[in-house]
This record gives structure tokens, C-alpha cells and sequence, in this order.
């Protein structure tokens, strides 16, 4: 097969173009990244989709299939003009459901609606989801076929928000943990290299249709012994504190410095993780342990000092926790996995 990557740098998009050389397909990467970048044996072509023409991607040839994770429907539109007769492979995100709140399966759920260009500079970080909407019907409307796969939150060796790296290296170290909110609580991620194999799966197999692309739903219980498996000595000593207490103690859900990185406050957000991944388990798509995401996230960590990572620090974790335990919530629970 050859196959255009439009990127193929960072995280995503160059799990997608190594995969896809480790088939032995041959894989051209179209981005403003230089070449030492892009995984060996892709063949780089320079270009920054802000301000070049597609031409140096029109003269490369014919493609079998294209892989892409734009936000910009500017970006979109025209290269699959340009590349209709392309199976597409769409990244988009779950960002496009209309309420966060609501769980389900990509067939089902309400969209936001799509946004127009100009969003992409007006639009700010809340127009992410109407802007994806907008790059899919790009897709859909244009190409001979297409997939579009729909992420949650992606994470592994690599990712450059650091949300789910905190995780690993706070599991790794001795001491009471502050777990967020009960072990019952659902959460949802996938490893970047799975999610990297089952597009390039897409691309192989021209698979038709809309899927949501993030691993199976667990609990926050098994999500933490899962991490704790791949880089702990022994089961973690968790401390269970109420979402309650944490929002009203300004400590942030999902990512930032002063946040506990992947936790989202429930119901208001199972949407976010509860997302029915059966059409993507049927059609291909494979899981890997979390203990081994975890392992492989940790060295990483601690091969590249300069590696990603958010989260609450520890001082503010103990702050918290000698807080929690004055004032203790009838629901607090303190347990080991």
C-alpha cells in the first residue's frame, strides 16, 4: 500500500507512519517537520498546510489511502479535493458529541454543530468539536470511501499533554496516593499505538463507516491497579477522596497543573468515558494490557527528563490528603489494589 501521513512528527501521526513502515507499506509524511523527525523509511515531504499549496503532494503520485488528524476544515477540504479517489482516514475526537454527559455508541449519539473556517482562528479551544464536525463532513462528502474514527483520550510513550503520564510516576513511588472519587467511577483511554495499528488496519481494509477509536470503559479501581501493576513493587496505598471535596479544594479534573490529570466529575462527563467500542473491537481494533502502557510510559519518562507531564505536585497531593483526613467524608474509602 502507499500511504500519505499528513504529519508524522509527533505522537499520533508518527505511531501511524511507524506502524505503517513496520508493515512494509510505503509511507510518505507531509508536514512542516524536518526530516530526522519522521519515523526512518517514510519519505518527507515538506509542507505546512497554513501557508503552502498542496503541489508538492499532488507531484508525489498516486496514493491508495491518507491518513489525517487536522482540526481545520480549511486544511481538510481541499486535500481530499485533491485526493478523492484516496481511501481516507479520518482522526477525529469525541469532542464532537453534542453532551458530554451522554454515553453511547458513535451511531447514536448527537453532534455538535459544524463550524465555518473562520473558527479556526476565532473559535478559541471550546471550538474543537464544531471544527472536527466540519472536517468529517469534508471527508464524507468528498472521498470515494472513507473511515472516520473517533478517540478519546490517547495516551502512551510519547504524548505531549502529559495527562496520563502522571499516572505512572506517582504509581511508581511509595506513599499514600490520592485517588479521585470512588473506585467504581468509570474511565476510558487508549494506547497510542493501538489506536496508531487499528488506523492503519482502516487504511489496509478500506473499512467503511463512523467508530469511536478508545479502549473498552473500566473503573477507576481497575485503572489504577492496572498502572500500579506495570510499575509498582507493591499494590498502591490509595486514598479514595470525593469528587466533592476535590472541586470545592479548586483541585481541576482532566489535565493542568493543578489538576488530578485523566479523572472527570461524574455524571456530568460520562459521555467522556463511556463511549461503546464494539464496532471498532469488531473491525479490528486491539488492546494491550495498561500494565504494559504504563511500563513503557514510565520509561520514557525517565529516559527524557524533559518529557511531558501535569498533575498536582506531591506537596499539594499530601496538602490534600491531611485535609481529607481531618474533615473525612462519610463515602471516603481507603483500600489497596
Amino acid at each position: 500500500m502507499r500511504l500519505l501521513v499528513f504529519g508524522g512528527t509527533v505522537f499520533l501521526s508518527r505511531a501511524v507512519a511507524a506502524e505503517a513502515i513496520r508493515r512494509g507499506h510505503e509511507v510518505l509524511c507531509a508536514c512542516r517537520g524536518t526530516t530526522n523527525q519522521v519515523p526512518a523509511g517514510a519519505t518527507h515531504v515538506r509542507l505546512d498546510r497554513s501557508a503552502d499549496s498542496l503541489d508538492a503532494v499532488a507531484g508525489a503520485g498516486r496514493f491508495d489511502a491518507v491518513i489525517d488528524v487536522a482540526r481545520r476544515p480549511s486544511w481538510v477540504r481541499p486535500a481530499v479535493t485533491l485526493l478523492a479517489d484516496a481511501h481516507w482516514v479520518f482522526v477525529s475526537t469525541i469532542s464532537v458529541y453534542a453532551d458530554p454527559s451522554l454515553p453511547g455508541r458513535a451511531s447514536e449519539l448527537p453532534l455538535l454543530e459544524p463550524l465555518p473556517d473562520a473558527a479556526e482562528e476565532t473559535g478559541g479551544p471550546e471550538a474543537y468539536g464544531g471544527l472536527k464536525v466540519a472536517c468529517e463532513r469534508a471527508v464524507t462528502e468528498t472521498a470515494a470511501s472513507s473511515t472516520i474514527v473517533r478517540p478519546g483520550l490517547i495516551v502512551g510513550p510519547g504524548d505531549p499533554s502529559g495527562r496520563f503520564s502522571y499516572w505512572p510516576a506517582r504509581l511508581a513511588e511509595p506513599g499514600p496516593v490520592l485517588a479521585p472519587g470512588r473506585p467504581e467511577d468509570p474511565t476510558q483511554l487508549i494506547d497510542v499505538r493501538d489506536l496508531a495499528a487499528y488506523l492503519v488496519d482502516c487504511a489496509e481494509r478500506r473499512t467503511p463507516g463512523v467508530l469511536d477509536g478508545t479502549g473498552t470503559q473500566q473503573t477507576w479501581g481497575e485503572f489504577l491497579a492496572g498502572v500500579a501493576e506495570g510499575v509498582a513493587d507493591q499494590p498502591p496505598d490509595l486514598m479514595w477522596v470525593s469528587q466533592e471535596f476535590l472541586l470545592n479544594h479548586e483541585v481541576a479534573p482532566w489535565s493542568g497543573p493543578n489538576s488530578l490529570p485523566v479523572w472527570v466529575p461524574q455524571p456530568d462527563f460520562a459521555g467522556l468515558v463511556g463511549h461503546d467500542v464494539s464496532a471498532a473491537l469488531a473491525t479490528g481494533l486491539r488492546l494491550r494490557p495498561l500494565a504494559e502502557t504504563a511500563r513503557d510510559t514510565l520509561a520514557w519518562l525517565r529516559a527524557g527528563p524533559d518529557a511531558a507531564t501535569t498533575g498536582i505536585s506531591r506537596a499539594r497531593e499530601a496538602e490534600l490528603l491531611a485535609a481529607w483526613g481531618q474533615d473525612f467524608h462519610p463515602t471516603g474509602t481507603r483500600a489497596s489494589y
